[in-house]
């Protein structure tokens, strides 16, 4: 497939000169994969600066160069002084095909979660569904990895326009801050969007919480289409200034939750396995029982059957298809218990309100002690780490600090940042020796809870990664103490 360059850019950029019937076979962001034909996206970044690579990138065949204005090179130069908008703009083009809904997921906390369970709830309703995120993209067929919470933007739009020519016509996606700031999203037909929460997060990337806030409304002020519902759940602190920024940008609010005047929460009441739903839609009130733990887990759920609503499935059938919903990989995943039959969960929490609403979430389905086994990542935002541990200090019974993914840094300091918060909690730097003490520790009644790695199979040390997939460590556990 091969296009014209001057087909390939928005309006409003300059067509370089002589260029206008260049042929275009391709796009690309990493020097390393260009190929003869493609347009090299020279972008400036948070580790290094694209242009260094512009003549490795005309060496392997790139016949154009997107890059900031003043950037000279022996190929023709698409200046702009927003090239990662360009960029976006021509992968739009470039793969111009997308399914007919997009529905896209925006928050701190439980986009994975949310876009999975719409995805089912449209799968339950006949409809060829299919979600993009973390997880990768994921169809009723199976899981296929991207990398990425949000891919860039060649990648995304390739995934657009493969999903759209593989039928598929309901699409949920994650909307990240960094892919929303970065602009990896613009040129997606977003039909529909939501807001889960807002906390702190991603601090490294991000100068500060202004930037971050501002980053996700992009979303709803840049990329969804005009007069589009827009989701929010509204037991957050921000949520009522996400709602007016919403109204503001000409969106039509659907508020969900304790606080949602739309689909209001009224009553929860958690089981062994299950929590029972009451709530009221449009006034009408409605009981279900949801087969997932954890009061988070009944917020991601509510914020897909409002977006499944808005996107044209009838409110009976997707709240049916809230008590069909299966759990998602990493968050709250049950794998495994002891002969005493105390649960073994795996969860993503990583941040200081996620690890607080993990250990919330479990409680009312616990009799006995919450033991809880969580490190945090290295290069990221240091300021959370004696955050999480005061919240696990706080709200478990038993605290075993390990190590999560140090990268960089030294993993010893880590831990020590995080014991600031919880003083008393026990350190075993070695992952999988933390988990064995805490599968060591539980009694009848108990859950052991092992935090911040979720889906992850492997443990980023260095600049190396170590498979380590904690869903198999535990099983091999429990199997030694058979």
């Amino acid at each position: 497939m091969t296009k014209s360059l001057a087909d390939l850019l928005p309006q409003g950029v300059a067509v370089p000169d002589g260029a206008a019937n260049l042929s275009v076979s391709g796009l690309a962001l990493d020097s390393r994969k260009v190929a003869p034909g493609d347009v090299f996206a020279a972008l400036p970044g948070v580790h290094t600066d694209g242009r260094k690579f512009i003549p490795m990138a005309v060496e392997k065949g790139a016949v154009a160069i997107i890059a900031p204005t003043g950037t000279e090179a022996p190929v023709p130069v698409i200046e702009s002084d927003d090239p990662s908008g360009v960029l976006a703009a021509m992968a739009a083009r470039f793969y111009p095909r997308q399914p007919a809904t997009i529905a896209a997921v925006t928050g701190t906390n439980g986009k994975s979660s949310t876009v999975e369970f719409l995805r089912q709830i449209w799968a339950t309703a006949g409809l060829e569904a299919a979600c993009l995120g973390t997880l990768g993209v994921t169809r009723a067929s199976g899981r296929t990895d991207v990398g990425y919470t949000t891919p860039d933007a060649i990648a995304l739009h390739r995934s657009l326009d493969a999903l759209a020519g593989e039928g598929v016509t309901h699409l949920a996606m994650e909307a990240s801050s960094h892919g929303l700031k970065q602009k990896r999203m613009d040129g997606a037909k977003v039909t529909a969007a939501a807001f889960t929460n807002l906390t702190q997060d991603h601090l490294d990337y991000h100068p500060d919480f202004a930037d971050y806030f501002g980053s996700k409304m992009r979303l709803f002020s840049s990329l969804a289409a005009e007069g589009a519902p827009a989701v929010i759940h509204m037991d957050s602190d921000w949520s009522d200034k996400v709602a007016d920024a919403c109204r503001a940008a000409g969106l039509d609010v659907i508020s969900v939750g304790w606080r949602g005047r739309d689909l209001t929460v009224t009553e929860i009441t958690p089981h062994p396995a299950s929590q029972h739903l009451r709530f009221t839609w449009k006034g009408r009130e409605h009981a279900i029982s949801l087969p997932l733990i954890g009061e988070f887990q009944s917020a991601n759920a509510v914020v897909a059957a409002g977006l499944a609503i808005t996107t044209g499935v009838e409110p009976e059938a997707a709240f049916a298809g809230l008590e069909k919903l299966t759990g998602v990989a990493g968050r709250l995943q049950a794998v495994g218990q002891t002969k005493d039959g105390a649960p073994i969960l795996l969860d993503y929490a990583h941040t200081p309100d996620g690890l607080d609403k993990l250990l919330r979430a479990a409680r009312p389905h616990t009799q006995g002690r919450i033991i809880v086994v969580f490190g945090a990542g290295g290069d990221r935002d240091p300021t959370k780490r004696a955050k999480m541990g005061a919240v696990a200090a706080k709200l478990a019974d038993t605290v075993i600090v390990t190590d999560d993914n140090p990268r960089s840094e030294d993993p010893a300091l880590i831990r020590k940042a995080v014991l600031e918060g919880v003083p008393g909690a026990a350190e075993i730097g070695d992952r999988e020796a933390a988990i064995r003490a805490g599968i060591g520790e539980l009694e009848a009644g108990d859950v052991l809870l092992i935090a911040g790695k979720g889906h992850e199979t492997g443990q980023i040390v260095g600049d190396r990664v170590i498979p380590f997939d904690e869903a198999e460590i535990v099983t091999r556990i429990l199997k030694e103490g058979a």
